[in-house]
């Protein structure tokens, strides 16, 4: 049961991965002058930031633009920022460091859609002298990027699946687990957030850096969703065909979960279920707020964003890398957000993540 069950979705991954050739996908999501106007830096004297987002689509990156246009405006610096069509979309994120290089960027910030294919451009970005700072998805292996500013993805799995654990045990369930994971290509965030839960639900997870290689039982399946609502819904479907017993599901992050919820109740079965989830965004939260979702981990974009540029600018004037005090990243803080609390189990009410969510 621990094997990788990636179904039609998977299928689908594939097929639109072909058309994205080299530059076809990418997205230039805007430039802002910020040093150009407005009491900023103006002139040559501009440091111009790269912002290389998974998607524009999803409010975590969303977001995540809105707090580095602020911040570059703040800070008098001019933001160019790009994204690829879809989650997983390496070439356009190759496209985009390529245009940052010929651009005179100063740095560019990343979450890498693939953290290994990414590696070489982001090679070249620094031989030519860019910072690079990854956001959210560290590299593989970490020490591509000059710092990464992310969420402790696997704190964020470990908590989600420690209240998991607290909750079945609490009503005497015993579970059977769907994973609606991201992508088949191993991307850290996914690994990281699907491990952790693992873990924090007390399943052995044996190789840590893999999804798929456990023997649990009491795990029905694994599929992936591109971390769409869409996706959610299909694979959701996908694995209650293998097992219509599921009665917890661990899922990448709320679009994902949207879509599992929408399966569940299609299958009337949303009151059977649990699901967990990671990201904090507004509509997540109101998802938890009405049941639909039972917990999720939030995670803060804006300050990732923040002090992204902020490194950038500063890097510009000393050439000075940001520390990380030894550590693969810094941690921009994760929160456990439920109004179902359990003994042992720190966590924060909607009351709260409402007031800390995004998008």
């Amino acid at each position: 049961m621990g094997t990788m069950n990636f179904g039609r979705t998977a299928r689908r991954v594939a097929a639109a991965g072909s058309v994205f050739a080299l530059g076809a996908g990418l997205v230039a999501c805007g430039s802002d002058d910020g040093g150009s106007g407005g009491g900023g830096g103006g002139g040559g004297d501009d440091v111009t930031v790269g912002l290389i987002t998974k998607t524009d689509t999803n409010p975590f990156f969303v977001k995540m633009k809105e707090g580095a246009d602020a911040q570059a405006k703040k800070l008098g610096a001019q933001l160019q920022s790009f994204a690829g069509k879809k989650d997983g979309d390496n070439e356009s994120q190759v496209a985009a460091v390529e245009s940052l290089i010929s651009a005179g960027a100063k740095g560019l910030m990343i979450t890498p859609s693939d953290s290994k294919a990414i590696v070489p451009s982001l090679d070249k970005a620094r031989q030519a002298g860019l910072l690079v700072i990854a956001l959210d998805t560290q590299t593989e292996p970490p020490d591509a990027a000059d710092a990464t500013f992310a969420t402790d993805n696997y704190k964020a799995g470990l908590d989600i699946g420690q209240w998991a654990k607290a909750k079945f045990a609490k009503d005497g369930k015993q579970a059977k687990i769907a994973f609606l994971d991201l992508n088949p290509d191993g991307v850290s965030v996914d690994v990281q957030r699907d491990q952790g839960f693992m873990e924090g639900f007390g399943i052995d997870v044996k190789d840590k850096t893999k999804i798929g290689d456990e023997s649990d039982p009491r795990i029905v399946g694994h599929d992936v969703t591109d971390g769409a609502e869409e996706g959610g819904r299909t694979a959701m479907e996908n694995l209650l065909q293998k097992d219509s017993g599921i009665n917890l599901v661990y899922t990448i992050n709320e679009p994902a979960a949207a879509g599992a919820y929408q399966a569940l109740k299609a299958a009337g079965k949303e009151k059977d279920v649990t699901i967990v989830s990671v990201d904090g965004g507004c509509p997540g939260v109101e998802n938890v707020k009405s049941g639909a979702i039972g917990a999720t981990s939030q995670q803060y974009p804006l300050k990732m964003a923040e002090e992204g540029v902020k490194a950038i600018v500063d890097y510009s004037k000393d050439e000075k890398k940001p520390d990380q005090g030894g550590k693969d990243f810094i941690d921009t803080g994760v929160t456990l957000i439920t109004d179902d609390p359990q003994d042992g189990v720190e966590s924060k009410d909607t009351a709260f993540g409402l007031k800390n969510c995004w998008g």
